[in-house]
């Protein structure tokens, strides 16, 4: 029987981040993972295949409607949809061989196979039981389902079959207009399938500021994509390789089919924790089956850690990572922090967005008195030069103390820019703070310096 400091169950970012600075803190750390490759759903099946399928096709967008416009004659492109698919699984595997060169690095043993926890104290993976002082439970989470929506993994599938289809759709329905739906639905879109989103809701991206709601929507129905709201998806008929979908409009009940070559599943994800006993030994959950821990991440037994998915929060990566982090410090007897108040929110589609802290709404609902600083990135060199120029920055600001609230981006590069808002609420900054933070021209950042600029006298460059 091994016996350990810690074993983490689960190594998607947040557990395989934990397990590495459990061992940097001098913990004696031990990993369990089922899956053949080490990081789970986001390396193998998640955030990076469907990136490397969102660069590829917005790469085979940028030859097809601006090469001849900058001078770069060739002929039309093709896809080949089998070396695509390649092209993904080599990134794929490149990133999980990484966790696994960094696991011996920091001397962590991987246990694999699939874990239960039979006691406090203990991890069962097949026939062995393991030893441990502490336990970090970061199982992860699943895809949802809908009643009446069978996923076969063909032709009605979850984010996972959208990975790997045997061929490009010629239509498609995504039933789901959050963020997988809308960055796998934008990949198929741009390798010439007819894409139709049927969302139950009226607006797209739940919780994301309304003006930007709005300005994604309609930039993504230029893109060819076909949306369907307030819809409530009642079955999906498959036969012959075909689907037919079958939903309701809430606003009159009216009954519509929609077919299709391929649907796409993608009503948000569920925390994953069969296997692991749960009920047995006691540990509380919620409605929604994810583990109660408290401000340290411990749950209601002694000795037991969750984070991630599995928990309650946004099901992202990075959040899981902080937590990750968090908990190792707290393991080693440090102080471990999470600010949840700054954790951004990216989708990958083109163009970008992203957003950190409140919206709009929010602040109105609370009564809080606040200012906007917006600027379009049609202002920008730089994004006008690289026929980037869709979409603004907007950063929210308290109308007295003029710190920064939150910031809503649409445009290129989003996701790498929302970061200079995320260090500057972090540190408590206000919008001054970043107007009067020199940016080097031509850049996209500069749009958020101006957006600050708004916050005060007003932009230079509109």
């Amino acid at each position: 029987m091994a016996s350990y400091d810690v074993i983490v169950i689960g190594s998607g970012p947040g557990g395989y981040v934990c397990a590495i600075r459990c061992a940097q803190l001098g913990l004696k750390t031990a990993c369990v993972e089922g899956r053949e490759t080490l990081g789970g759903t986001c390396l193998n099946v998640g955030c990076i295949p469907s990136k490397a399928l969102l660069h590829a096709s917005h790469m085979l967008h940028e030859a097809e409607h601006n090469f001849a416009t900058m001078g770069l004659k060739a002929k039309a492109p093709s896809v080949d949809w089998a070396q695509m698919l390649n092209y993904k699984q080599d990134t794929v595997n490149t990133n999980t061989k990484g966790i696994e060169f960094l696991f011996k690095k920091n001397k962590i043993d991987w246990i694999k196979g699939w874990a239960s926890i039979p006691e406090a104290g203990k991890v069962k993976v097949g026939d062995e039981v393991h030893e441990a002082k502490n336990i970090v439970i970061a199982s992860g989470s699943d895809s949802a389902s809908l009643p009446g929506v069978e996923v076969d993994g063909k032709t009605v599938v979850t984010s996972e079959g959208a990975l790997e289809l045997g061929k490009i759709p010629k239509e498609m329905v995504v039933i789901g207009a959050g963020v997988i739906g809308l960055e796998l639905g934008s990949v198929y879109a741009r390798l010439g399938a007819k894409v139709t989103v049927v969302e139950y809701l009226e607006a797209i991206t739940p919780g994301m500021d309304g003006e930007v709601q709005k300005t994604f929507q309609r930039m993504l129905k230029k893109q060819g994509l076909d949306f369907v709201m307030g819809a409530a998806v009642e079955k999906t008929d498959v036969s012959r390789g075909k689907a037919k979908v079958s939903y309701k409009l809430r606003k009159d009940d009216s009954a519509h089919e929609i077919a299709a070559d391929c649907v796409l599943v993608a009503t948000g994800r569920r925390p994953y924790s069969e296997g692991l006993g749960l009920d047995a030994l006691g540990i509380e959950t919620n409605k929604q089956g994810q583990i109660a821990v408290d401000d340290q991440w411990a749950t209601s037994v002694k000795g037991i850690y969750a984070i991630g998915d599995v928990i309650a929060g946004p099901m992202l990566a990075h959040k899981a990572e902080d937590e990750g982090m968090a908990v190792a410090e707290v393991l080693a007897g440090k102080h471990g922090h999470v600010n949840y108040e700054v954790i951004p929110g990216v989708i990958y589609t083109h163009p970008e967005v992203a957003s950190v802290g409140k919206t709009e709404e929010v602040l109105k609902d609370e009564g809080r008195a606040y200012k906007v600083g917006k600027f379009s990135f049609m202002g920008n060199a730089r994004a006008k030069a690289n026929f980037s120029g869709d979409g603004f920055v907007k950063i929210l600001a308290d109308k007295e103390t003029d710190r920064i609230l939150g910031a809503h981006i649409i445009g290129p590069a989003a996701g790498d820019l929302i970061h200079e808002i995320c260090v500057a609420m972090e540190f408590g900054a206000a919008a001054q703070d970043l107007a009067l933070t020199c940016h080097a021209h031509p850049t996209y950042s500069e749009a958020v310096r101006e957006a600050a600029l708004a916050c005060g006298d007003g932009p230079i460059h509109m």
